[in-house]
């Protein structure tokens, strides 16, 4: 299986996983902050960015993907990192959670939650979005540099669109365009619901994140979360949508760098990262 990934930085490892139909770049908002305190590597999943579709085919659901991942990380070298993850990354942190493989895991609006209506609604609005990532490149190129449409195209996703600039809206949609693995990981999230039991007896450092502006997974579930993980820290990110490094980066950030124990909980503005060097890989397994 081939992974690409960015990895930099320095300490004990940091792993971010993306959601569906998404990309390693999600976190170049909080990238440079989290590399300050932790080598962090940002991957695409299997089927998505740059990470090709399996040779096998894409994982036929949530327990595949992550027994997919803990032989990846064990070829990095990692051994219990921390993990980092929004929407079906979410989801995949709070997993490796539960099977006791990671140091800690921080969730933001995690797959999982939802009721069967929700997930209905959450994946009609994710796939009229990657439908319309289909049109002609030129023409959401020159859409994409009108702040307004911009605002249009990504307000399901984020609270403040016009945060995005024009190539990484181009970027991201391009990104949306081309993840072979959507279908599959949307027909495979049909069944799936997050078994808070099995996180009852894990002693891993656990924080749910939910953005109170989220228009695809609501700020309801996570009450739900709270009610069914009840070890676990819940909070509430003001301001912030389904994909909340765009929002808020520095909210963001503190809340990651607090569950890892990089800084204390009392922290809500962890210092800037001094830009490091950093670099892009392929890894087959």
């Amino acid at each position: 299986m081939t992974v690409h990934f960015r990895r930099a930085g320095s300490g004990e490892p940091l792993v971010l996983i993306h959601g569906i139909g998404h990309r390693h770049q999600a976190w170049e908002p909080v990238f440079d902050r989290l590399t300050a305190h932790h080598e962090v590597i940002a991957l695409d999943l299997p089927g998505f960015g740059n990470s090709p579709v399996p040779d096998a085919g894409m994982p036929a659901d949530m327990a595949a993907t992550v027994a997919g991942i803990l032989p990846v990380l064990t070829a990095w070298g990692l051994e219990r990192p921390h993990v980092a993850g929004y929407s079906l990354g979410g989801a995949i942190s709070l997993e490796l959670a539960a099977t006791g493989a990671v140091a800690s895991a921080t969730a933001f609006s995690p797959a999982g939650f939802f009721t069967p209506a929700e997930r209905r609604r959450a994946l009609a609005i994710l796939t009229m979005l990657r439908v319309n990532s289909h049109l002609p490149t030129p023409i959401m190129r020159l859409a994409l540099r009108s702040a307004y449409l911009r605002a249009m195209c990504f307000a399901p996703l984020v609270a403040h669109p016009r945060l995005l600039d024009a190539d990484r809206a181009l970027g991201d949609a391009l990104a949306l365009r081309r993840g072979l693995g959507f279908n599959a990981v949307a027909r495979a999230a049909r069944d799936y619901r997050f078994d808070g039991l099995r996180l009852a007896d894990a002693t891993v450092p656990v924080t749910v994140g939910w953005g109170d502006c989220d228009r695809i997974f609501g700020v309801h579930q996570a009450e739900r979360a709270r009610a069914g993980l009840p070890a676990a820290r819940v909070v509430t990110l003001p301001g912030c949508g389904h994909v909340p490094m765009s929002d808020d980066p520095d909210l963001v950030a503190a809340l990651i760098l607090e569950t890892t124990g990089a800084v204390p909980s009392a922290s809500s503005n962890p210092p800037a990262a001094a830009r490091r060097g950093s670099q892009e890989h392929h890894f087959t397994e």
